[in-house]
């Protein structure tokens, strides 16, 4: 071999281990990137024993951290164990007991027509429907038909659904006691009954209904009760229906703790309209629920805000269910701006971007007011709370202030200050404005059209000319005098929004 031969050689060997250098580099960076990708975190649904199929949808939604009343409420649910679980709207509840009702039944046979393995009870048709579409999010792979069952749907639509197998059906007690009665659904199989917001459901009478169904469930059935509240009546019903429940408690502050709340004494119903149009005509005021005492009220108000030129509608339970998911679907899509809706209508709104809930009137219990301002900052958002209170709510506003553990500062909108005292004992020393006239007026006491001014032409609500000056417009709803309470002190804030001109050539 020549020299030249032997450099050839030596060149080509030395290109050969550059290039076999470059293959292993090459394979230990795609041995480096393989460990990576093992060690990725599974979800955390996974880890509590959900059903893959069910991890899987919860994935394709990015939904991979549970909230604390998941974590808590599913593993026990998963062994078997009856739930008393006490969680608000808003802390994903739905989810807690939806997840392990799924991977508990997903193996087992479907049977036949109409006989669900699940079953849920919802107070409301829209709580019914809002457990419906999660439900069937959370089964996206699995071959699961599920049915809800409520009150305002044609009979017809009902008896095509209930024409085939169901899986997991959510009902309002009213009209699924209607089918069985009738024989059109079989409850006799079913393996786990969820009770959402059962607190509500009691309120709004249902309790002898919710024990009949669940005597047409087997006995050895598993059981979820979820509510709100934990008073005397549903320690009774958890008493009844549960066996050595896991009890699972989620504080109720943790749904308001992003919430600004905020009070706006008022002298009279036409003082509330005119907050009202103000709060309406800010910017900064997005998506808003506005809660009325009443049907009517709804309505009214609804229209009076239209006619001024906004998007707003009314929710409550007269409409039809399909005028009420019309709403809604409105409402997500931007195409209301203002719900004006009564307590129970709105207990099965779940829509995230809420800016404002606006308590036009405040609600007959404290447990209420903390549903009402839960419908705003949702999922981490911040949200503002605004309630109009008059001298005939001070009961009601001193009952959520204890219920609450909150003193909610007071703010005025320049322009709209009120001009009667407002206090908040009953045999205490006038507070507020000292300049203010003492009493008269309605103090907040209307009638059912409060939209007729006076004959003579006055911005208070008719029928109140008879009452004497000096005295409240009327007593609590338990007919007794005021709290003696202090003064709701302080020197009350003035609105950041204000500046506004408090009266418009309008209706308002």
């Amino acid at each position: 071999m020549t020299a030249a031969d032997a450099l050839v050689v030596e060149t080509a060997v030395a290109e050969t281990s550059v290039v076999e250098t470059a293959v292993t580099e090459v394979a230990a960076a795609d041995a480096t990137v393989t460990d990576t990708t093992d060690t990725v975190t599974p979800n955390a649904f996974a880890g509590l024993g959900v059903h893959p199929l069910v991890v899987k949808a919860l994935e394709a939604f990015d939904y991979n951290t549970p909230t604390p009343v998941q974590a808590e409420a599913i593993p026990p649910a998963l062994e078997g164990r009856d739930i008393l679980a006490t969680a608000e709207t808003g802390t994903g509840k739905t989810a807690a007991f939806m997840l392990p009702a799924l991977t508990r039944t997903v193996d087992l046979p479907r049977l036949g027509v109409a006989a669900p393995r699940v079953l849920v009870l919802a107070p409301t048709r829209e709580l019914a429907k809002q457990v419906t579409d999660a439900a069937r999010k959370y089964a996206k792979f699995m071959k699961y038909n599920i049915v809800d069952v409520v009150g305002g749907m044609p009979y017809r639509d009902q008896l095509r659904l209930l024409s085939r197998a169901v899986d997991v059906m959510v009902a309002t007690p009213g009209r699924l006691l209607d089918h069985v009665s009738r024989n059109r659904i079989d409850l006799s199989a079913v393996e786990v009954l969820i009770l959402d917001e059962a607190d509500r459901m009691l309120d709004m009478g249902f309790l002898d209904d919710v024990e009949t169904i669940a005597k047409c469930c087997p006995d050895n059935r598993q059981t979820l009760l979820f509510t709100a509240t934990l008073d005397r009546r549903m320690a009774q019903l958890a008493g009844n229906l549960l066996r050595n429940p896991v009890r699972v408690a989620v504080e109720s502050a943790t749904t308001s703790v992003n919430v600004e709340q905020r009070l706006h004494h008022a002298d009279d119903m036409d003082h509330k309209r005119r907050l009202l149009k103000h709060f309406a005509d800010l910017p900064e005021v997005g998506k808003a629920i506005i809660f009325a005492a009443t049907k009517r009220d709804a309505d009214a108000l609804a229209e009076e805000l239209s006619d001024a030129g906004h998007a707003a509608a009314a929710l409550h339970g007269d409409m039809d269910q399909f005028k009420r998911n019309r709403t809604l679907q409105r409402l997500r899509t931007g195409q209301v701006r203002l719900l004006v809706a009564t307590d129970v209508a709105a207990r099965g709104i779940d829509v995230r971007d809420i800016t404002h809930v606006i308590n036009f009137d405040l609600p007959r219990s404290a447990e209420d007011y903390v549903h009402r301002i839960g419908r705003t900052g949702r999922a981490g958002a911040s949200g503002v709370a605004i309630s109009f209170a008059a001298r005939a709510d001070r009961d009601a506003l001193f009952r959520i202030e204890r219920y609450t553990g909150t003193r909610l500062d007071i703010h005025v909108v320049p322009g709209l200050e009120p001009q009667r005292p407002f206090q908040t004992g009953g045999g205490g020393r006038p507070a507020g404005r000292s300049g203010g006239r003492p009493g008269g007026g309605n103090g907040g006491g209307y009638n059912k059209k409060p939209w007729v001014r006076n004959a003579n032409g006055g911005g208070e609500s008719a029928g109140n000319s008879g009452r004497p000056q000096g005295r409240p417009a009327n007593r609590n709803e338990h007919g007794r005098s005021d709290h003696a309470r202090n003064e709701h002190g302080g020197h009350a804030r003035r609105d950041s929004q204000g500046g506004k001109p408090a009266h418009r050539a309008s209706k308002w």
